[in-house]
């Protein structure tokens, strides 16, 4: 019986009621577009299947209707499990109408799921999400009332406090590979990461289900390199050919960014001047020589940019969640991607480093933090873009950069001139009495002794054991004035307030140099 099914046969194989896992990442990477276009015109034509639970461990998306959203339809989907929310504003949309039972989970914590689904383990016991919104105490991981399911305990083991979250059977997995052969073989060459691709196919064989893979190139059974083979064949029931398949939604290929090729040596064009500089810059100050970083989507992708014009770029070892270590990483919609890594490893194995305490220090955004020193990411302004690695990342380092402009506003900023920055005069507090959900929990890295602080273009502050502290501001501003009077609670003012440096607000290089790394250590769980 062949394996080589259409897109339209593949899709008319998932039945009603199943719970669907759907691999890939944000942006387009990795994601099976045609049998997701496929499931949708199943059920626009058929009304079938209806009742699917959606489970997806990274983003899954572009932000135009693309990935999950494309299953965003009344009746098709009940419940919606997810590490990150925040390409797919469709099915956010369904969930605050709620229309769906809605969930997110650390993306760690399903990633390693998958291995214990497959395996026949009860789930997955972690430290990672004590004390956020993943807490059963602080919400269980749901993202609106309609989440009546408990998917999180809290379980006590060797005297210590753990998140339990519980294993559940998958139907139906949809992966994607570059080639598959006849009797369904896959190998990866062409993708930009690994994702949880033969965790997916695991998961659901070991649950009784099926597999599902997209490919965009078919080959004859018995002609691949058995150690190219990502996928086993045995594994997979049909294999839907794509020939269209684009690397991510921006990207239709690019061999650097599959590894195919080395990128060359080239002279590092500087990011221009602007708040987002200044920021990347002040948290560079953070970074110590022979660090192994990871820097988060958005605003910290910045400090490589800022490395790289210093010439110190190849004083760090960056990574990414998804899998890379070393090379530069890829930003935007390409996020989860790398240039010229040392390594590409299975997500799943990334997450054990970063839970262990492999990193030594990570710079992430923030959309709000409170008096405590807590942080969310994850629900805030009617949105619910979700955490992804966040909670994994952030909670297993020693060092913690968060990093983000002081207000929300999108007035200009004066930078490099008589005054070092100008500031606009509008904007939303950001700095809250208390966040809307926890993403990280400020009492957590108070028992593990982490090292926290919060970098904006204006001030920086530092979790101490007595409170958030205001430790440095921009030069030219007032304390009282341009700090306090934008906050809606009063930190502590350090007795030795110092002023940020000058050179990050000015356009030449601040030649910079990074001090030697201290000794490193697991963190203290």
């Amino acid at each position: 019986m062949t394996k080589i099914l259409t897109a339209s046969e593949a899709a008319a194989l998932v039945p009603s009621g199943a719970t669907i896992l759907i691999d890939g990442s944000g942006g387009g990477v990795n994601e099976p577009t045609a049998v997701l276009q496929a499931l949708e015109e199943c059920f626009a034509q058929t009304q079938r299947p209806t009742g699917l639970t959606v489970l997806h461990v990274s983003g899954m998306g572009d932000g135009k209707g693309g990935g999950i959203d494309l299953l965003a339809h009344e009746g098709m989907v009940a419940r919606v499990i997810g590490g990150h929310w925040g390409w797919s504003s469709r099915m956010q949309e369904m969930a605050f109408a709620e229309k769906i039972q809605a969930y997110c989970l650390p993306q760690g914590t399903l990633s390693h799921l998958l291995r214990d689904i497959a395996a026949g383990r009860p789930g997955v016991v972690s430290h990672v999400g004590l004390g956020t919104f993943v807490d059963p105490r602080h919400g269980g991981g749901r993202l609106n009332e309609s989440a009546v399911d408990d998917l999180v305990e809290v379980v006590e083991l060797g005297g210590r406090e753990w998140l339990f979250t519980k294993a559940f059977p998958i139907d139906v997995s949809v992966i994607r590979a570059t080639t598959g052969d006849t009797d369904g073989n896959l190998v990866m060459d062409g993708e930009g990461l690994l994702a949880e691709t033969l965790s997916a196919a695991q998961a659901a064989r070991n649950s009784g289900g099926i597999v599902i893979a997209q490919v965009r190139n078919l080959v004859d059974a018995g002609t691949l390199d058995p150690r190219r083979v990502r996928v086993p064949g045995i594994l997979v029931d049909a294999v839907v050919i794509d020939p269209n398949q684009r690397l991510s939604a921006a990207t239709a290929d690019d061999p650097y960014l599959t590894g195919a090729l080395r990128a060359p040596a080239t002279s590092h064009i500087p990011m221009p001047l602007s708040v987002r500089k200044v920021i990347a810059r002040r948290a560079a100050l953070e970074v110590r020589s022979q660090d192994v970083i990871n820097l988060g989507f958005g605003m910290p992708d910045g400090v490589a940019s800022v490395l790289a014009e210093e010439g110190l770029g190849d004083q760090v070892t960056f990574t990414v969640e998804q899998g890379h270590i070393g090379g530069v990483p890829a930003g935007g919609s390409d996020f989860g991607m790398a240039v010229n890594p040392a390594a590409s490893i299975d997500a799943g194995h990334q997450f054990d480093w970063y839970d262990g305490g492999g990193l030594d220090v990570t710079v992430l955004s923030f959309a709000q933090v409170d008096a405590a020193g807590n942080v969310n990411v994850g629900r805030f302004g009617g949105r619910a873009p979700g955490v992804g690695g966040f909670i994994n990342i952030s909670q297993g380092t020693q060092r913690v950069v968060f990093v983000g402009t002081f207000v929300a506003t999108r007035d200009a900023y004066e930078l490099g001139g008589e005054k070092a920055i100008g500031l606009p005069s509008g904007g939303s507090n950001k700095f809250v009495e208390e966040v809307e959900q926890i993403s990280f929990s400020a009492e957590r890295a108070h028992e593990t002794s982490q090292s926290v602080i919060y970098v904006t273009e204006r001030a920086v502050f530092e979790l101490r054991p007595d409170g958030l502290t205001l430790t440095e501001i921009a030069p030219g501003i007032d304390v009282e004035a341009d700090v306090l009077t934008h906050m809606d609670f009063r930190p502590k003012v350090a007795a030795d307030l110092r002023q940020m440096d000058a050179r990050s607000y000015f356009t030449p290089p601040m030649g910079l140099t990074l001090a030697p790394q201290t000794q490193k250590g697991a963190v203290d769980e």
